[in-house]
C-alpha cells in the first residue's frame, strides 16, 4: 500500500470519526430536550392535578349545593313557603295531628307498623288531619346551624323520594311512607340503604300507584325535590322537636299514658287521640 493511500484512509477515518462524533452529539442534544420536555410536561401535569384536586375538593357536595338553590321545587300537594306544609285528609277535618318523623329512625318504623294503619283509618275518617314533617338529623345534619352531616344520605335521599311520591298523589306518599317503613323494607340505622336510588325504587314498586310510574323514577333518580328536603328539614329544626317519632295535636304534645313518649301501640295511640280531640 502506497504512502498516499494510507494517508488518505487515515484522513477519509478520521473524517468519519468526525461525523459520527457529530451525529452522537446531535442524538445526545435531542434526548435531553426530550427527557427535559418530558418532565416539564409531567410537572405541569401533576401540577393540574393538584389544582384540579384542591378545585375538587373545595367544591360544595351535592347537598351542600341542594341547600343553597333559591328557587325551590316543591311537589304537588304542598303548600306555605317552599311547600313544606304538607297536610293531607279532608278539608273538614277540624284537628290536624303533626308527625315528625326521620326516614332512618328505628323507632319510628316501629311507630308506623304499630300506629300508621290506624292514623290512615282515622284520616280517611275525617277525625283530623295529618300534617307530615320530615327530619334529617340521623344523617348528621342541622339546617338551621348550616350544617350538612357526615352520618350518611339516608334521611334526606328518602325525604326527597317521599316528595316524588307526593308529587304523584297524596295516597302514594301514605302508601309509599308505610312500605319504606315496614318490616320488609326498612334498613338497620347503621346501614345507609335509603340513601340509594334503586333501592328506593325498589321499595316504590310495592306502592301500585309508583311502580313503572316513569315521572316519579326520574323525580327520585334526579333529586328534582333534593332542595325541597333540605327545606322541610329545616322546618323540622324551628319546630322545637328534639326527637323522633313525635306527635303534636293543634300545637300540644301526643304522649303515651307516662307523659314523656309518642305511643307506640295501636291501643296507646287510641286512647291518646281521643283526649287529644276532646282537648
Amino acid at each position: 500500500m502506497s504512502a498516499r493511500n494510507s494517508k488518505a484512509n487515515k484522513a477519509a477515518a478520521r473524517e468519519r470519526l468526525r461525523e459520527e462524533r457529530e451525529r452522537q452529539a446531535k442524538r445526545d442534544k435531542m434526548r435531553r430536550q426530550v427527557t427535559v420536555g418530558v418532565s416539564v410536561l409531567a410537572a405541569l401535569a401533576l401540577a393540574g392535578g393538584i389544582g384540579y384536586a384542591v378545585v375538587q375538593a373545595n367544591k360544595p357536595s351535592h347537598w351542600e349545593a341542594a341547600k343553597g338553590v333559591k328557587d325551590v321545587r316543591a311537589p304537588k300537594n304542598t303548600t306555605g313557603e317552599n311547600g313544606t306544609t304538607v297536610v293531607i285528609g279532608k278539608p273538614t277535618a277540624k284537628k290536624t295531628l303533626q308527625v315528625f318523623e326521620d326516614s332512618r329512625c328505628p323507632v319510628c318504623a316501629i311507630f308506623e307498623q304499630q300506629v300508621g294503619p290506624v292514623i290512615e283509618k282515622d284520616v280517611e275518617a275525617g277525625k283530623y288531619k295529618l300534617q307530615y314533617v320530615g327530619a334529617t338529623f340521623l344523617d348528621g345534619d342541622s339546617m338551621s346551624e348550616n350544617r350538612i352531616g357526615t352520618n350518611g344520605e339516608g334521611s334526606k335521599s328518602a325525604l326527597s323520594a317521599l316528595g316524588a311520591a307526593l308529587d304523584v298523589s297524596p295516597d302514594a306518599f301514605m302508601k309509599f311512607k308505610a312500605a319504606m317503613y315496614s318490616t320488609k323494607f326498612h334498613p338497620e340505622e347503621s346501614k345507609d340503604e335509603l340513601a340509594k336510588d334503586e333501592y328506593l325504587l325498589k321499595i316504590a314498586d310495592a306502592v301500585p300507584e309508583l311502580k313503572d310510574n316513569k315521572e316519579f323514577e326520574k323525580n327520585v333518580e334526579e333529586g328534582t325535590f333534593d332542595a325541597w328536603a333540605l327545606k322541610m328539614s329545616l322546618t323540622f329544626d324551628k319546630s322545637g322537636v328534639t326527637g323522633t317519632p313525635s306527635l303534636k295535636m293543634d300545637g300540644k304534645p301526643v304522649t303515651d299514658a307516662n307523659g314523656k313518649n309518642a305511643p307506640m301501640t295501636a291501643a296507646e295511640f287510641t286512647a291518646a287521640m281521643d283526649k287529644a280531640l276532646k282537648g
